[in-house]
């Protein structure tokens, strides 16, 4: 488990600087996307993800998972069709009181973000 986190934290340091797509902010718990340089619908997106994701957990975990492409707690692929599983996963999810309309939203942003991550 050690040799996971420390290999997850040495990922985040060299995808942040390897992924210039997207700006981020703050560490750990604060940590938050600058969305200044995003297109109109994508800052929409934002707002939706900054405020209905955090109710179950920090942003730090999606935005980790993107830069990484590895998601933090089961350290699986994080790609499109992972974006597509946990937006159904939220869907399923009765406490994330998330609309359909709201997951797609999210999974657009999220795979907005990959696309970025890539460049």
């Amino acid at each position: 488990m050690e040799k996971t986190v420390i290999l997850l934290v040495l990922l985040c340091l060299l995808s942040t600087a390897a992924h210039a797509g997207f700006k981020v902010i703050g560490k750990g718990d604060n940590m938050r996307l600058d969305p200044s340089s995003f297109p109109p619908a994508m800052k929409a997106n934002y707002e939706i993800m900054r405020v209905r994701c955090v109710k179950c957990h920090t942003l730090e975990r999606t935005i980790v998972a993107i830069q990484t492409g590895i998601a933090p707690i089961s350290g699986q692929l994080f790609d499109r069709s992972a974006t597509k599983a946990y937006g159904i996963k939220m869907l399923r999810k009765p406490d994330s009181n998330m609309s359909k309309p709201e997951v797609k939203a999210t999974v657009d942003l999220m795979n907005y973000l990959l696309n970025e991550a890539e460049h």
